[in-house]
């Protein structure tokens, strides 16, 4: 059943939002044959993860998908079949008073991905709103209950593909700039500012295996040149300190990035979009989430952890949340970085298996579709 959808991204955290939806806008075009129009209001941003959009189009095609600039003085258009409005951002009210004049226009308020015990529970109810339509709830998750996370049919097969390759690894990394080291441990880097950050760096530095630090353009530079102790740090640059070696690389797309993960033995990332994709790349990570008011973010931190950490030996769990939790505290990590060194084979199987077990739920899209299908069956 081929639908018009349209979805609405508000840009408020760099690349956070627009990577979901975007990619959630091109695998509906390309796995279900939906009609696809994505809002943006800032095209700068999208460009970033498309580089050959037009910031000067109100209207193009990329990959399908019909991208949309989303105006401050909204010019009318007709409602689609299924509305998005992710991450809380606001429809325009002209846009509302469209879709209820439509009828029968399925309204989903895409949440932000959280394992809190309570999403499943709110997952797929409805709101009355004041125009007469019902807005949905919809969020993403890592229980059945939920609407799963973006996965691209595929994704896991071309990931082993890959990482059983590696003149495959070795090539993609070339093409960064960065020549392999023999028996250096490589781990990428995308976070938030971070006061741990020298702490931690100054463990791998003082450690006895080498490490290769992979750090695309992002706001932790700031922290990584005061480390370095630089003026500068230009993008395709490389620095070594002690048992360190850092490479600054250039902002790359989503599929390339989805190759650094993969290539990496550890990957620490941020916010939501690429913290779903270290999942899927089976390795072990670490997460900086995003702050919020009145420490909610905790709360989140925990309830993942909760549920990731089950099956793990104590040593390897300790470690594990040890390390997390400094991290988003800002505090020393060379303790828990040296435990979890120790339970490094138990946390890679941990990963493996972590990344199995998800993908064998259903996965964003496909639960969107299958929930406007039995929405629109039960209204006909």
């Amino acid at each position: 059943m081929k639908a018009t959808w349209d979805i609405f991204c508000s840009v408020v955290d760099n690349y956070g939002d627009i990577g979901v939806t975007w990619r959630l806008a091109r695998q509906l075009v390309a796995e279900h044959e939906q009609g696809v129009r994505l809002w943006v209001d800032d095209l700068q941003a999208f460009a970033r993860l498309c580089p050959q959009a037009d910031l000067a189009a109100e209207r193009q095609w990329q990959h399908g998908v019909e991208v949309r600039h989303w105006p401050a003085e909204w010019q009318p258009v007709e409602a689609a079949d299924v509305v998005i409005e992710a991450f809380a951002c606001h429809l325009p009210p002209v846009y509302v008073a469209a879709m209820a004049a439509k009828g029968q226009v399925l309204w989903l308020n895409l949440e932000y991905l959280s394992a809190e015990d309570w999403v499943g529970g709110c997952h797929g109810l409805p709101s009355l709103q004041a125009s007469g339509l019902a807005k949905y709830f919809f969020f993403p998750g890592f229980s059945r209950d939920t609407g799963g996370l973006l996965r691209e049919a595929g994704l896991l097969a071309r990931r082993q593909a890959f990482q059983t390759d590696p003149e495959a690894r070795r090539a993609f990394l070339a093409e960064l700039g960065v020549q392999l080291q023999p028996g250096a441990r490589l781990i990428s880097l995308f976070a938030y500012e971070n006061a741990a950050l020298a702490g931690w760096l100054d463990a791998l530095a003082a450690g006895a295996t080498p490490t290769q630090l992979l750090v695309p353009q992002g706001r932790i530079l700031a922290d990584l040149q005061a480390w370095l102790k630089l003026d500068e740090l230009a993008v395709g640059g490389s620095w070594r300190r002690g048992n360190v070696q850092v490479h600054v690389l250039p902002f790359v797309r989503q599929e390339q990035y989805d190759l650094l993960l993969w290539s990496c033995d550890f990957n620490a990332v941020r916010g939501e979009d690429s913290f779903v994709r270290a999942q899927w790349a089976g390795r072990p990570l670490l997460w900086h989430i995003y702050e919020q008011d009145e420490h909610a973010h905790w709360d989140k931190l925990q309830a993942f952890l909760d549920r990731y950490r089950q099956g793990l030996s104590p040593a390897a769990d300790a470690a594990l949340a040890g390390l997390w939790r400094a991290w988003n505290a800002g505090e020393g990590m060379a303790d828990s970085w040296s435990a979890c060194l120790q339970s490094w084979p138990e946390l890679s199987e941990h990963a493996e298996h972590w990344c199995t077990e998800q993908a064998a739920q259903s996965d964003l899209a496909a639960t969107l579709v299958l929930f406007y299908r039995n929405w629109i069956s039960c209204a006909a």
